[in-house]
């Protein structure tokens, strides 16, 4: 009888694991979309605590320092209307390959370039690469998570991605001080690489949505322009508080480590652990966030985590050492963590049936209007006021957004479109 038993139970465990495994194979998200994610955005940290400190090795201005590193954000800008587009036209498949293999080639060929203008010609071309890649993605979850779930599959998806940017600073940090300051570059491209093996494991995910993607239908965009135009002012609305909340995060980004190097005269690594430390606040909140979305609302995320990011900002030039840095960055990590997903949720919200890929196209363009926008503001007020000043700046832009969504966007999880 023991024998039997013991038999059953070890037959159980193979199939027990193969269907974890199926799962796991199976599962819409996890390998198109979160497995990439995560080493695209590991990627991606380990740029945090260096680009700032290797634009400004190529130039003493504040204001081209920012332009590099806002670079992305151009880039982005530039191309998000086409992407839209391409997207139609290729798939999301290959449109995330293709993003994903520009913004490798592109960023890893930094570890050569000597001229600040030619480092701004390569982030504007990485941002191209990062526009394409991150509109594939978002129409993608968009269409596979369902509209009551929509909030926890983005939380956790901004999750992920925050993982990603809370380990990569540290070894970016790490390398750059220990190896070779411009080593994370390379190091860059090979976790693109591995991303970009991921996406191609999980190519049958991505067949039956493409043949509902590609399509050359012209009538799309009257139709599309048909279901947005009863909603155009609040569409206006959100698209400006879009932007003020991208400002905010792309100039935190931007002034934590030139604070910490130019203010409180921290190394890489140390400035690389304050990085960290932001990220590892932030990651934390995305499960809570995901329900908050989907059984309170959406506003219930949105607006606290700009507000603390905001108060986060005016406290950073309070701060004289380390671990005040680090505490301060904390607290901007919280308000970061807080909107894991939240403008992603928005625009998915807010997004028509018909022609969704144009629209998300056309809100991510509105976002990196904002993205692009911060680290200029930072590098501008900083060389005609200071950083401190540039970091007031910044939380006046994210204090006015938390009131933006606060008081002027109605509460989209009673209005979802799908």
């Amino acid at each position: 009888m023991e024998y039997n038993q013991l038999v059953m139970r070890s037959s159980k465990k193979p199939n027990t694991r193969a269907s974890t495994l199926r799962k796991f194979w199976e599962n819409p998200l996890i390998l198109p979309i979160y497995l990439p994610t995560f080493f695209f955005a590991l990627a991606l940290g380990l740029l945090t605590p260096v680009l700032p400190l290797y634009a400004g090795g190529l130039s003493d201005s504040y204001g081209l320092i920012g332009l590099v590193v806002s670079g992305a954000g151009l880039g982005t800008l530039l191309a998000d209307l086409p992407s839209g587009l391409i997207l139609r036209k290729v798939g999301k498949k290959l449109a995330t390959l293709i993003g994903i293999g520009l913004c490798a080639l592109s960023t890893g060929a930094l570890f050569w370039v000597n001229s600040i203008f030619l480092a701004l010609g390569l982030r504007i071309l990485a941002g191209m690469g990062m526009s394409l890649y991150s509109i594939a993605r978002h129409v993608y979850i968009t269409g596979a998570a369902a509209t009551e779930s929509r909030g926890r599959a983005i939380a956790l998806f901004g999750g992920v991605f925050r993982l990603g940017v809370f380990i990569g600073p540290v070894l970016g940090g790490i390398i750059s001080s220990r190896i070779n300051f411009r080593l994370p570059f390379l190091v860059f491209l090979i976790f693109c690489g591995v991303a970009m093996l991921i996406v191609l494991i999980a190519r049958h995910h991505f067949i039956e949505e493409e043949e509902g993607l590609i399509d050359t239908d012209t009538s799309q965009g009257s139709l599309m322009w048909s279901e947005i135009r009863p909603r155009l002012g609040v569409l206006s609305i959100s698209g400006f508080g879009h932007i003020l909340s991208q400002i905010t995060r792309a100039g935190q980004r931007l002034i934590i480590p030139l604070f910490c190097a130019d203010v409180l005269g921290l190394d890489i690594e140390a400035i690389g652990y304050i990085v960290a430390a932001s990220s590892a606040v932030s990651m934390t909140l995305f499960y809570p966030v995901g329900l908050i979305m989907d059984r309170v609302g959406r506003k219930w995320a949105i607006v606290p985590s700009f507000v603390i990011q905001g108060l986060g900002l005016a406290l950073l030039p309070l701060t004289h050492g380390f671990n005040g840095a680090v505490l301060v960055s904390a607290l901007i990590g919280f308000g970061h963590g807080f909107g894991s997903g939240t403008m992603m949720t928005l625009g998915a919200d807010l997004s028509p049936q018909v022609g969704r890929s144009t629209f998300l196209a056309l809100w991510r363009w509105v976002g990196d209007a904002g993205l692009s926008g911060g680290p200029l503001v930072v590098g501008y007020v900083a060389d005609i006021l200071t950083l401190p000043s540039a970091s007031l700046a910044v939380a006046g832009a994210g204090i006015m957004a938390g009131l933006i969504f606060a008081f002027f966007v109605p509460e989209t999880l009673k209005k979802v479109k799908d």
